[in-house]
């Protein structure tokens, strides 16, 4: 259900994705990770294409964390904040953090090997139905995706949404 990657320039470290729909208790979850209770990047699924999409900013948030580099007071809050286009960080948690009223959560945990522990006490929180992390996409809008990325018809001629996608989350540092 749950999908680990392990991070290959981060010996030891990994990326755990837990893809849950059904949840009642949003508003709660938010406010536990507005507090600091939970170890782990809560996004809003609607806006992702792909599993690799998050695997690749959280790959850029350990890498950030590592140098001393953090835009975002956080490695979590960082994760969501490299989902976004843009360099404002209120938007991207805006447009990638979930909301009071969302019924589906991308759960983003970055862990050591044996810290499987933290893993059950993150999924505990969570009141909904766990689903594969691979089924992301029936979750997601690509309309809004293509809009918010400003993804031309034509891009999509030689290359997929995801490509697209993960062009521009790696290249907003240096536009």
């Amino acid at each position: 259900m749950d999908h680990t990657q392990d991070l290959e320039l981060f010996p030891g470290r990994r990326v755990t994705q837990m893809l849950f729909k059904e949840v009642k208790n949003a508003t709660e979850l938010r406010q536990s990770a507005v507090d600091g209770q939970i170890s782990g990047a809560l996004i809003n699924p609607t806006m992702l294409v792909d599993p690799l999409q998050v695997l690749v900013a959280a790959n850029k948030a350990v890498h950030l964390q590592t140098i001393g580099k953090m835009k975002t007071r956080s490695l979590y809050s960082e994760i969501i904040f490299n989902l976004s286009p843009t360099n404002n960080i209120s938007e991207a948690f805006k447009r990638f953090g979930i909301s009071d009223g969302d019924e589906s959560v991308m759960v983003v945990v970055v862990h050591k090997k044996d810290e499987v522990q933290l893993l059950s006490d993150v999924t505990a929180r969570v009141d909904g139905q766990q689903v594969p992390v691979e089924d992301v996409s029936s979750l997601s809008d690509p309309a809004k995706i293509k809009k918010l990325y400003k993804i031309a018809p034509q891009e999509e001629k030689c290359g997929n949404l995801l490509d697209a996608v993960v062009c521009r989350m790696a290249t907003k540092d240096v536009m």
